[in-house]
């Protein structure tokens, strides 16, 4: 039976609004409930931790229960405790919902993105998964821009309270998609994520990815604090525009391909994501809205281009062992984006914006460095006879 596209779409959409919704207005919590800035980044880090281990967690989870009842059990909790959230006054409640849905958003992505492979046959894979990719993007900005746009004019409560709604409807529409059988996700042992890592490529990939989520989290859950420092009369709305620039991911997404074939390959296509990435993070320097409206789209672009080509090389070279070497890479890059959420914070608080930006540079760099030597092995792959 093919499956729902669209209603899947929507539950990936809302899954991403409850993963970044607190993130454009951690400078509002901050002010509410008395906190220091490093334990108002807590709402978002709490939240990815567990993505990291997602791919071996998760593996031996998934195995033992029907798809569609994992996707909706997990949908459902997630909404019951967003609801929860929206009504709760206590910072200990609600960063303990905030980790509790952590541990269900990985059910929920890893239950989503199944579906969508096995109803792609392997022509259309990668447009199927170049689709999905585009979604999440779309969600993840929507989640933010929506979140500042509502706190501003009706208070925060409202859009988790309607987050919360809609999770769990759609969790009761599910019913209407077809199959009962399991995610086909890995279960790797600790001898297959050595295996894996110890083939370079996989080992170079992974680790630029780290960095490169980890520069853009820093980046993004930092940064509604420093317009604040701008402007103190600096509003969610305000703040939530400022992401607007996220959304050149989905063109990004969207014409992998094309700008694979441009450059003559993905190394060079990832190296030439990367010096846009930097360009656009050097811009941050300049400590004004507007400026740093406009460098949002190139800093986004040169990310987003780098993660989907990186995505897409890493699962072309995996061979049989696609489901768990892919694993490992979402695994590195939300460790990547949890780490960068909470520890560039140590430089924010004791150095400033320019000391900030020039340790993401730092971290930024070293992705480069990861790119540069996978780009020279497969210009000797390529020379090899």
């Amino acid at each position: 039976m093919k499956k729902p596209m669209p209603l899947l779409y929507a539950c990936a959409v809302l899954t991403l609004f409850t993963l970044y919704a607190a993130q454009p207005i951690q400078p509002l919590f901050q002010e509410q409930l008395a906190l220091s800035d490093l334990q108002a980044v807590i709402f978002t880090t709490v939240i990815m931790l567990p993505l990291g281990a997602a791919p071996i967690l998760y593996g031996y989870i998934l195995e033992h229960f029907p798809l569609k009842r994992m996707l909706r059990a997990s949908l459902f909790l997630l909404g019951a405790l967003e609801i929860g959230f929206a009504f709760s006054d206590s910072y200990a409640v609600m960063i303990g919902i905030r980790a509790a849905q952590g541990l269900l958003i990985p059910a929920a992505l890893t239950s989503l993105i199944s579906y969508v492979s096995v109803s792609a046959s392997a022509a259309d894979m990668q447009r199927a998964l170049g689709n999905y990719v585009a979604i999440t993007i779309l969600g993840g900005f929507l989640g933010r821009f929506l979140s500042g746009i509502s706190a501003e004019f009706f208070g925060w409560r409202l859009f988790f309270l309607l987050i919360g709604a809609g999770l769990v409807g759609l969790s009761f529409f599910l019913t209407k998609i077809g199959g009962e059988g399991k995610s086909g996700f890995g279960k790797p042992s600790g001898r297959d994520i050595a295996d894996i890592l110890r083939v370079r490529h996989n080992a170079l990939i992974c680790a630029a990815i780290l960095c490169v989520f980890f520069v853009f989290q820093g980046l993004l859950n930092f940064l509604p604090f420093e317009l604040r420092n701008i402007d103190a009369s600096t509003g969610g709305g305000k703040t939530g525009f400022m992401y607007a620039g996220y959304i050149i991911g989905i063109v990004t997404a969207l014409n992998a391909t094309r700008i694979i074939r441009f450059f003559g390959g993905e190394p060079r296509a990832m190296i030439a994501g990367m010096l846009i990435y930097l360009v656009g993070l050097q811009i941050f320097h300049v400590r004004s809205f507007t400026v740093m409206f406009l460098s949002m789209f190139v800093f986004c672009l040169g990310m987003f281009m780098t993660h989907s080509l990186a995505a897409g090389y890493i699962n072309k070279l995996a061979g049989e062992r696609k489901s768990i070497t892919n694993g490992l890479y979402l695994s590195f890059y939300y460790a990547g984006g949890t780490l960068g959420t909470f520890l560039p914070g140590i430089f924010y608080r004791h150095g400033g914006w320019h000391v900030f930006v020039l340790a993401l540079t730092f971290v930024l760099l070293l992705a480069l460095g990861f790119v540069a030597l996978l780009a020279r092995d497969g210009a000797r792959w390529r020379r090899a006879p």
